[in-house]
């Protein structure tokens, strides 16, 4: 199975997608060109910018642009596709308490904190979120501050703001 780098264009800007073949590495928000094919005004498809030829992507990231297009025409509410997130144990727990979190919901950083059982640790769980590689389907835009604001979002905050209005109002 390839390894690469894919592009997909949603409808709040390009998406970096990454995998080792076998499993989604990176979901990132590119606010950059994309190599040498430029996609901002292309149809929303996968491009692999050795050669812009979307048929040799992996299966693993054909099936993350497939569960995209669900997610963005408000018909996915969970993701299947297979990742790898790596990091420490914490941020691991971390990123698989987000994955908790219902759909078009939010929680506090501190509810964040107490369901993985450090209700001391909440800054930490904000760490943990803003070392998330694989943003959208580890949902780290649905954890908020206790106090109900937008915080800190690697995406933008009005990306996140987005995100959270689209999910109300596709539960």
């Amino acid at each position: 199975m390839d390894a690469g780098e894919y592009f997909y264009k949603s409808p709040i800007g390009l998406i970096r997608l990454t995998c080792d073949g076998g499993a989604v590495t990176g979901l990132y928000f590119y606010d950059g060109e994309p190599g040498p094919a430029d996609t901002r005004d292309a149809p929303p498809v996968i491009v692999q910018c050795e050669n812009d030829n979307a048929l040799n992507a992996p299966p693993v990231i054909v099936q993350c642009v497939n569960e995209l297009d669900g997610y963005f025409n408000g018909t996915l509410k969970k993701f299947t596709v297979k990742t790898k997130n790596a990091g420490t144990v914490f941020q691991e727990r971390c990123w698989r308490a987000l994955m908790t979190i219902p759909y078009g919901q939010t929680r506090s950083y501190r509810d964040m904190a107490e369901l993985i059982g450090a209700p001391k640790a909440v800054r930490a769980v904000g760490g943990a979120n803003h070392n998330n590689n694989i943003s959208i389907i580890y949902p780290c835009h649905r954890v908020i501050g206790a106090n109900g604001q937008l915080t800190g979002y690697g995406g933008g905050l009005w990306r996140k703001e987005w995100l959270l209005e689209f999910e109300k109002t596709n539960v």
